[in-house]
């Protein structure tokens, strides 16, 4: 039996008025024009501490939840209470009673199907995602089942929902565990990951919630975009198609509900580089430009050719720089002859060798075929995952190859680009869950008017944060690293040591193999085995070396005997640039109730501290003032990286206004 209907009357109540209708069917919210004063005022609500659910609230939502008849009731019985509930909200979008009938019996279907109750932290959840804000829940609390019970509700009434993850293996994971649910309502689920042909992809967007990953969604839309869709009128545009008979349907049928998890991820981390579909082109950099340009980087010397400025990841030359370059190869384009462009190519081949690391923001990996050799591919950062099909703009990315003497892959011209946040600005309503969401909340409610509430946990957390500690450098502080693991391990606790890169797992793997312990990494060169990984990384006396891939939605379940002996034991051994990052590294320990353990061991030399003071760095050298270092360093970063988010939404803003583009079809 399926229930679902084209009616949207509820999404619609619950949108408001706040979503700008424009010449297109779909467009995003529209910039709050107005004085100075007014636009001060919308945004003040950023400006104000996070509210926490009240527990009154939580507990009358559960109450009226639990006087139901729910056991009882025969399947049939379930799926018309969720039906009267949708046709209820039509009519009154702020029924609570009705809310709770729907919520209630898609509980007890998670019950029937997934043998999981859901706790009342979990159904206040699902509430608030519903009103479109985004809940702050801590690691644990069994968020996926939270945004599967949202989503279920929201589908029955008849609006497509995208839960949208921060990757295609939690898509796809989520997706297969939650189907059940769906599939009791007569509703579908489905999934899209990298790899799909068109479609596939478009019969996965057609289920009633799908499963898909933030830049698989946007590379999507912007294939939508590019076959001409969204840009003109619905009715227009569906005239055309009924004349020609030939306009294939789009991707993406609509933009309705998102619910993003890992929400400060997505919508904050993932959000400073715009997404962009380009194709193949000659370019303007020549293999023999490109060459020239890197051995001339190489043989500057800092402070008297250049200057790196190391919090803004910026070169600046100095005067008589490009004097002391060789000249230029014969054969290239008479373009280069002109200092200015020269000037550009010799900033971008010093960033190429000074700002980009292999094995921290790319590996070397084989191509996909064997005379391809070893190629380029970018390391996310946020995610410690590789990101095969991205590449970096303006030539950097052939320079790194240049730099790395691998195969030069072609230059590309763009042809459609977007940012994350003009993209969530899209759809009626916007959701989110993470457990880290209140350092972002400012800037989550300017960029996507998107409130957050933090709801307790439905178990006090037993997990103890042991003393911190700073050594003077890397090698001391692996020394260090390995002792504390060992050491963990020797009681029985399974231990998770946390790496912000490649190289860093490596190092760590190194220090732990040469005490003799046994060791499991799991960087980006193991991402295909993830899932196996993370299944074994709860066992008693394992010790595993990971990137931030085990840092955001992965579930490590400590045995019995682990959790006998203090339960999994997290190592940082790095701070990160925000410390949402850091929390969310600390909060695979402890889950729902669980004991367990954490403990940063970090090194003065670590890249976070470059940009301090000198006096604060040796202080940090000699163990002390570590606390207010991390504090200073970490307000820093974010505020340089949310100016930088910022800069990007302008300009891409500016990009759209020049080139005319509206908005997606629903």
């Amino acid at each position: 039996m399926t229930i679902m209907t084209a009616d949207l009357r509820w999404l619609k109540a619950l949108a408001g008025p706040e979503f700008r209708r424009a010449d297109t069917l779909r467009d995003e919210r529209g910039d709050e024009s107005g004085k100075k004063l007014e636009r001060w005022l919308r945004d003040l609500p950023g400006w104000l501490p996070v509210r926490s659910e009240p527990a009154s609230r939580i507990a009358a939502l559960n109450a009226a939840i639990a006087a139901l008849p729910l056991r009882e009731a025969s399947e049939e019985s379930l799926v018309r209470q969720l039906h009267d509930a949708m046709a209820a909200l039509r009519a009154d979008a702020n029924d609570d009673a009705a809310l709770a009938r729907a919520l209630g019996a898609v509980g007890e279907a998670a019950r029937r199907t997934l043998g999981l109750w859901p706790h009342p932290v979990q159904f206040a959840g699902a509430r608030i995602l519903i009103t479109g804000r985004l809940a702050e829940m801590r690691t644990g609390e069994g968020k996926t089942l939270v945004a599967a019970l949202a989503a279920t509700v929201m589908a029955a009434s008849g609006a497509r929902v995208h839960v949208v993850s921060t990757n295609d293996y939690l898509a796809e994971r989520d997706c297969e565990e939650m189907r059940p649910l769906f599939e009791f309502f007569g509703l579908s689920g489905g999934f899209v990951k990298g790899g799909m042909e068109p479609p596939e992809r478009r019969a996965a967007y057609r289920h009633a919630v799908c499963y898909v990953s933030g830049k698989e969604l946007v590379f999507d839309y912007l294939k939508d975009r590019l076959a001409g869709h969204g840009l003109l009128p619905g009715r227009v545009a569906g005239l055309r198609g009924f004349v020609r008979g030939d306009a294939p349907e789009p991707l993406i049928p609509a933009l309705h509900f998102a619910i993003v998890d890992e929400a400060d991820s997505v919508l904050i981390d993932e959000a400073r580089t715009p997404m962009i579909i380009s194709q193949e082109a000659e370019g303007i950099h020549e293999p023999a430009l490109l060459a020239w340009a890197i051995a001339a980087a190489r043989a500057l010397r800092e402070g008297e050719h250049f200057a790196l400025r190391l919090a803004s990841r910026e070169v600046e030359l100095k005067a008589g720089a490009l004097d002391a370059c060789p000249p230029l190869p014969d054969g290239v384009r008479p373009v280069w002859r002109a200092r200015p462009w020269r000037d550009q190519l010799l900033r971008q081949a010093l960033t190429a060798l000074h700002f980009y690391a292999r094995d921290q923001h790319y590996i070397l990996a084989p191509g996909d075929k064997p005379e391809e050799g070893l190629k380029v591919q970018i390391v996310d950062e946020s995610t410690g995952r590789v990101m095969a099909d991205r590449s970096w703009e303006q030539g950097l990315h052939q320079l790194i190859e240049a730099k790395e003497g691998v195969k030069l892959t072609a230059g590309r011209d763009t042809l459609a680009r977007m940012t994350f946040q003009r993209f969530f600005r899209r759809y009626y309503l916007l959701a989110g869950l993470t457990g880290t969401a209140a350092e972002a909340a400012r800037e989550l409610w300017a960029t996507y008017r998107l409130r957050v509430r933090r709801l307790p946990t439905n178990k006090p957390i037993a997990r103890h944060e042991l003393a911190a500690a700073c050594f003077t450098n890397a090698s001391t502080k692996w020394q260090a690293v390995a002792d504390d693991a060992i050491a963990a391990a020797a009681r029985g606790q399974a231990v998770l040591v946390g790496t912000r890169s490649v190289e860093a797992s490596e190092a760590a793997a190194a220090a732990l193999a040469e005490r003799g312990a046994e060791v499991v990494v799991l960087n980006a060169r193991q991402d295909a085995e993830e899932a196996a990984i993370i299944g074994r990384a709860g066992a008693s006396g394992r010790i595993t070396v990971a990137t931030n891939m085990a840092g955001r939605g992965t579930d490590i379940k400590p045995d019995a005997t682990a959790l006998a002996a203090g339960g999994l034991h997290v190592i940082l051994t790095e701070y990160h640039e925000s410390p949402r990052v850091d929390r969310q590294l600390f909060g695979r320990s402890g889950r729902q109730g669980q004991p367990g353990t954490v403990r940063a061991l970090v090194a003065a030399d670590d890249p976070l501290f470059k940009t301090l003071p000198a006096p604060l760095r040796a202080a940090l050298a000699r163990g002390q003032g570590l606390a207010l270092a991390v504090r200073i360093a970490q307000s820093d970063a974010e505020r340089r990286a949310w100016q930088m988010r910022k800069q990007t939404l302008r300009q891409d803003r500016e990009l759209h206004r020049i080139i005319g583009i509206a908005g997606h079809t629903t």
